[in-house]
């Protein structure tokens, strides 16, 4: 396991109860004094206890921590990321990854990469894996955090006890950009049609080999960072949401993107007047959209642009109204708490940014910040996500 895997506290618990199995997960805490056995033993219990459909601990990683925590290997941009970890290989090599809905690619970094970010992460050593095997092909992604040029390889891939053997994902020989960064690579969970690397994603292989009964996956994020985050796969848990599931259909099957009504504030229109995308993101941290509209929310907000960053006096928590994002016929407002996020040196700055993209739509991705609020089902069965409110 990863140093920041084996620091934590690790708790086995009951939490899921789908498709009538009783199913576990491995609950990562930070801190090591209450650990009194050893990580992969917890991992093993779990794995005998549960069935196929499972649902996985993310580690919530915060920049206070990697202030606070000494044995933390990164550093943080004043953002909160979600990561988990999986194994790859025979026997198994542990890596944290990003679960990204906004991708289709699975990477780690491989020991041929001699780029700075790499260094400062866990590379996968292929030579000690009896069940790797090597093509020739190439590929490269850009993401809106980097970039990376990898190989295509196979070998077996593990998510807690789900397993894909001759699962076919990148190792990066070239990376730029994911310097300091809380994980090691990215799992996408995307459609395939978006994969770079041309590599039929995990997801898409253990639905095809039934390893899970049913086409879905889901996301929790904990707006507590002392608290874990869940992703689930084969079902849905329902004691992670209040009321009923909104299902909202994509707008063409081959991408979570769905269509957003408007974005209002006292329900005055202040982006999306015409209707726009919304790509649900989970690898995203904030709430992104076209540079134009970003600044007029944020002169809302009374934002003002200190260096590098958005900045807005803390006290605007207090008297910002919500800001409501209407999805198929449904408000989902975001509270000003949510909004604005205070770093370890007591500046508080907005989770409005400005899109990368270009689209030649008016397109805004729901990050990490409208996650927090609502618990997401992806449904690869009907092409629809569910949004709920989250506990």
């Amino acid at each position: 396991m990863s140093s920041v895997a084996n620091r934590a506290i690790v708790k086995k618990e009951r939490l899921c109860d789908v498709v009538g199995r009783d199913l576990y997960r491995v609950n990562n805490k930070h801190g090591d004094k209450y650990n009194p056995f050893p990580p992969r033993k917890i991992v093993q219990w779990a794995e005998e206890l549960v069935g196929q459909e499972f649902c996985y601990s993310l580690i919530s990683n915060n920049c206070d921590h990697f202030v606070n925590e000494l044995y933390y290997r990164v550093s943080c941009s004043h953002q909160l990321v979600y990561v988990g970890n999986i194994t790859i290989g025979t026997p198994p090599q542990e890596f944290q990854v990003i679960f990204d809905t906004a991708s289709s690619d699975l990477w780690v970094p491989s020991i041929f990469c001699t780029s700075p970010a790499c260094s400062t992460h866990v590379r996968f050593r292929h030579l000690q894996s009896s069940t790797f095997w090597l093509t020739n092909k190439t590929f490269r992604i850009t993401y809106g955090s980097g970039r990376m040029k990898g190989v295509v390889v196979y070998d077996t891939v593990r998510i807690g006890n789900l397993v894909s053997t001759d699962q076919p994902f990148g190792l990066s020989v070239k990376e730029y950009g994911f310097e300091g960064r809380a994980y090691d690579g990215i799992l996408g969970l995307n459609y395939p049609n978006v994969s770079f690397s041309g590599a039929i994603p995990i997801f898409d292989k253990l639905k095809n080999q039934g390893a899970i009964s049913e086409p879905v996956f889901a996301f929790y994020l904990s707006k507590d960072k002392r608290e874990g985050s869940v992703v689930m796969f084969g079902g849905v848990d329902h004691r992670y949401y209040k009321g009923e599931l909104n299902w909202v259909p994509l707008i063409q099957a081959g991408d979570w993107i769905v269509h957003m009504h408007s974005i209002t504030i006292k329900r005055k229109v202040i982006a999306c007047s015409d209707g726009c995308e919304a790509l649900v993101d989970t690898g995203t941290t904030h709430i992104e959209g076209p540079g134009r509209l970003v600044s007029n929310i944020q002169k809302l907000i009374g934002a003002r642009l200190r260096g590098s960053k958005v900045k807005v006096y803390c006290s605007v928590v207090n008297t910002l109204p919500s800001i409501t994002f209407t999805i198929n016929g449904v408000n989902y407002p975001v509270p000003a708490r949510a909004l604005i996020l205070k770093d370890s040196r007591g500046h508080c700055y907005t989770t409005f940014k400005e899109s990368k993209l270009s689209p030649s739509t008016e397109t805004w991705i729901l990050g990490d910040v409208f996650l927090r609020q609502y618990f997401s089902v992806y449904d690869r069965g009907n092409d629809r996500i569910g949004l709920a409110q989250a506990v």
